[in-house]
C-alpha cells in the first residue's frame, strides 16, 4: 500500500490541548502526576454518563523495553489496571493499562531490547481516536485545515502537530483500535474527552468535541 503524505502547511485548525473529564479531578491529579504525564494533558471535572470503550487512547513513545516498563509499573503503583501486560510483539515491545478514570493509555517502543538504562523521559505521546471510517474523518479534518502527515488508506492517518501541544492526533478504525488495546469495541454515552481547537468548536463526525482552546476552563493546566 502506498503511503500519502500531504505537505500543506495552511492549516486553520490544529490541537491545541487534549482535557480529560473525569469524577474526581484531584485523584486524576495525584495519579497523572505519579504516572509522569500530567504535563500533556487538562483536567476537568465531569459526571457525564459513558460506559465501555470511549473510543480513544493515549499512546506514549518511549526509548526502550526497560522505559515502557518503568511507566506501566508507575501506572500500576499509582491505581491503574493492566489491560494487556508488557511484552514483545511484531512491532516492538508494549503493554496497555487504564486509569482509574477510566482512561486507556498504551505504551510502546519500537526497540526490543534495551540500548541503556530505563528513563522516566517520553518521545513521543499521540492520541488515537478510534473512528468508523478514517478516510471519511480524515477529509473532515483537512477540510477545517488540519494537515495531513501521514495517510494510509483507509486504516490510519496522521496529522502535523500544532506548535501549542505536545500531543500529535491520529486515527484509527474503532474496532482495530479496541482490539489492538484488549477491550470489547462497544461503548456508549461520552467520551470523556475534550480537545482544544486553535480555531473554533465543533464535534467530528465520531463525536469527538473540540472546544476553542481559549474557552477551556481546566482543573489542570
Amino acid at each position: 500500500m502506498v503511503m500519502a503524505t500531504t505537505t500543506s502547511t495552511a492549516a486553520h485548525t490544529s490541537l491545541a490541548s487534549v482535557t480529560l473529564e473525569v469524577a474526581d479531578p484531584e485523584a486524576a491529579r495525584r495519579f497523572y502526576s505519579a504516572f509522569g504525564v500530567d504535563t500533556y494533558i487538562r483536567l476537568r471535572a465531569s459526571e457525564a454518563h459513558s460506559t465501555g470503550f470511549r473510543g480513544f487512547t493515549l499512546a506514549l513513545t518511549v526509548s526502550g523495553p526497560a522505559t515502557v516498563d518503568g511507566f506501566v509499573g508507575a501506572a500500576v503503583d499509582a491505581g491503574a489496571t493492566v489491560l494487556k501486560p508488557a511484552a514483545k510483539s511484531l512491532w516492538g515491545y508494549s503493554g496497555v493499562v487504564q486509569a482509574p478514570d477510566g482512561t486507556i493509555w498504551k505504551i510502546a517502543t519500537s526497540a526490543r531490547k534495551d540500548t541503556g538504562p530505563a528513563t522516566r523521559e517520553i518521545d513521543e505521546v499521540v492520541l488515537l481516536l478510534g473512528v468508523e471510517g478514517v478516510k471519511a474523518t480524515r477529509q473532515f479534518y483537512a477540510g477545517r485545515g488540519l494537515t495531513v502527515a501521514k495517510s494510509f488508506g483507509g486504516k490510519y492517518a496522521e496529522f502535523a502537530p500544532g506548535q501549542s501541544s505536545p500531543v500529535k492526533l491520529a486515527l484509527y478504525k474503532r474496532r482495530a483500535l479496541a482490539k489492538d488495546l484488549g477491550v470489547p469495541a462497544d461503548g456508549t454515552g461520552s467520551h470523556r474527552i475534550v480537545l482544544g481547537s486553535t480555531a473554533d468548536a465543533f464535534t467530528d463526525p465520531d463525536g469527538f468535541a473540540w472546544e476553542a482552546a481559549a474557552s477551556l476552563a481546566p482543573t489542570r493546566s
